[in-house]
């Protein structure tokens, strides 16, 4: 089971090599965690170097590479992540992916392969291909170095906000989640998962007390589609601090249009779906409350926040 001691051996590999979190006044006692300003776009690029780096240290990388299924964000880090060390990358797309983010995956060097109308066929493309190359297997969210990659955002959170007291993370598969609550555990920080309400893997595992598939229908479905929640995310989803909500896609457009034309920040639909749980209700904070949102994407295509659409 994921634990502290991976998130910081995940902060001992990255040290140096990922934009440290910034930190942005939101309102009284709310701070953004401008995540989208890491390299790559998103939080994925912490995730995919510390894979990266556990199998160099181990010298189980293969001369075929890397190759990920995703919806974009995580092929990204993967591509920057091997490239950075000369490994080849494989990344397996939708055929639906955002234009924009399968034209940053060629400009990485990735060799790009579109499959299917969701993740769930990319990623089953992706596994036929790692069976018969050999290549590494990476995942999106659900492995232990790619959820402790992403988990050291809490401790740059602290360290840049000490008196920090809860965290809103969108979960789509739980990688984030998973590595943020693994490390807030140890810190005495809340976390609350926020889902759309129209892909809600976590939410559902919560329910039935197991991961289980979840049909995937929302504006935020480019990153947040995974269909089923990875078992850490499940696991540290139950725990005492931690908490899980969902939020209807009108709110996440509202609160995406919202961050542009209040605080002039451009993100994904997936960045606005943490915020969204603040603005509509779905989360209320008590009043001493400190809380960060974490704004962790923007692989976009800005256009569409202008006045009028």
């Amino acid at each position: 089971m994921l634990g502290y001691d991976d998130i910081k051996a995940a902060a001992g590999r990255i040290e140096g090599q990922v934009r440290p979190a910034a930190l942005a006044a939101g309102g009284p006692r709310l701070s953004f965690a401008l995540e989208f300003l890491q390299y790559t776009g998103s939080f994925k690029a912490r995730g995919a170097l510390n894979f990266t780096a556990a199998h160099l240290e181990s010298a189980a990388v293969p001369e075929a590479g890397i190759a990920i299924a995703s919806g974009g964000n995580a092929g990204l880090a993967c591509a920057w992540a091997a490239g950075r060390r000369g490994i080849p990358a494989t990344v397996f797309l939708p055929v639906g992916a955002p234009a924009v983010k399968v034209a940053l995956l060629r400009e990485l060097g990735a060799e790009v392969r579109q499959v299917g109308a969701e993740y769930a066929e990319a990623a089953a493309a992706c596994a036929e291909f790692t069976a018969a190359t050999g290549a590494l297997a990476s995942h999106a969210y659900d492995h232990p170095l790619i959820a402790a990659g992403a988990g050291t955002l809490l401790e740059e959170i602290l360290a840049a906000r000490p008196g920090t007291t809860t965290v809103l993370v969108a979960v789509g598969g739980g990688g984030l989640f998973a590595g943020v609550a693994a490390a807030a555990a140890a810190h005495g920080v809340r976390v609350v998962a926020v889902e759309p309400e129209r892909c809600r893997a976590l939410h559902a595992a919560l329910a039935a007390g197991a991961p289980v598939d979840v049909p995937v229908d929302s504006v935020a479905a480019d990153s947040l589609g995974a269909r089923r929640v990875s078992a850490d995310a499940l696991y540290w989803a139950g725990r005492p601090h931690a908490a899980s909500v969902l939020v209807p896609d009108a709110e996440i457009v509202a609160a995406r249009r919202a961050l542009w034309h209040e605080h002039r920040l451009a993100v994904e639909h997936a960045a606005a779906t943490a915020w969204a749980a603040l603005r509509c209700g779905a989360y209320v904070p008590a009043p001493a409350e400190e809380v960060c949102v974490v704004l962790c994407g923007a692989n976009t295509d800005p256009a569409d926040l202008g006045h009028g659409h």
